[in-house]
């Protein structure tokens, strides 16, 4: 598990722009089958988290559509959590950093680390705001 000292300031990156921490399995499960939709960042210590995730995930919510309600776990610290989360995301295999988005409790879209290593915070960005047109 990471120190916390490390993680908090990467935690932060996203709770200041609006997102509820998930922090136990039970916050998971209540979140994911909410109505409407809700986007689940798996965030990570990671460059790819730092350098694309994080900062796509925030641009992308400049969009007129945005999910309903916007959440996260941190892998390698909220580990009950994020094992929850993980079981909500089948038919996928673990990742993080990760982008779940939920419509009425059920998974309609996955981006998976190979699908943010070495892509841009702006390619992120606008891929999100293509899915939130879809679903939200």
């Amino acid at each position: 598990m990471y120190p916390e000292a490390i993680v908090k300031p990467m935690k932060a990156e996203l709770t200041s722009a609006g997102f509820e921490e998930l922090l136990s399995p039970e916050d998971v499960d209540k979140a994911v089958k909410n109505e409407g939709t809700v986007l689940v960042v798996v965030n990570s210590v990671c460059g790819c988290a730092a350098g694309a995730c994080r900062p796509g995930v925030k641009k992308s919510l400049e969009n007129l559509k945005k999910p309903s309600k916007l959440t996260t776990v941190f892998a390698g610290f909220d580990v009950d959590a994020v094992g929850q989360a993980r079981k909500h995301f089948t038919p996928y295999p673990p990742s993080s950093p990760a982008i779940a988005l939920f419509k009425n409790g059920e998974l309609v879209h996955f981006v998976e680390r190979h699908n943010i290593e070495g892509h841009s915070a702006a390619a992120i960005s606008e891929h999100l705001k293509a899915v939130y047109d879809e679903f939200c």
